[in-house]
C-alpha cells in the first residue's frame, strides 16, 4: 500500500473553521503547549535534572518527564510550584486588541 501525502496543517485549519468545538480545545492547547515548552526552557537553561526538579518540588521524575510530554497536564498549582522551585513566577498581563 502506498504512502499517501498528508498536509496536516491544512487538514487541522479546516476542521478548525469548520467545527467550533475543536477550534475551541485546539486554541486551548497550543498556549498550554507553549507554557510547557517555556517551562522546560528555563529548567534547561537553569541546568536543572528533571529528577532534581521534581526533588525541588517533592515530586518523582517520571511526573515531570509526563508533563514535559504532554502526556499529563499539571494543575495550575503544580505549574506554579514548578516554576517557583526554577526560581520564576506565573503572572497575568493583559494583551493587546485581537
Amino acid at each position: 500500500m502506498p504512502f499517501v501525502d498528508v498536509k496536516i496543517n491544512e487538514v487541522l485549519e479546516n476542521k478548525r473553521k469548520s467545527d467550533s468545538e475543536f477550534k475551541k480545545a485546539w486554541d486551548g492547547s497550543r498556549e498550554e503547549y507553549r507554557l510547557i515548552g517555556e517551562m522546560i526552557s528555563l529548567r534547561k537553561e537553569e541546568k536543572v535534572t528533571q529528577g532534581e526538579l521534581a526533588k525541588l518540588v517533592g515530586s518523582k521524575q517520571q511526573v515531570i518527564s509526563r508533563i514535559e510530554k504532554r502526556e499529563n497536564s499539571p494543575s495550575l498549582r503544580g505549574f506554579c510550584n514548578i516554576l517557583n522551585a526554577l526560581g520564576y513566577e506565573l503572572k497575568i498581563v493583559k494583551r493587546g486588541k485581537i
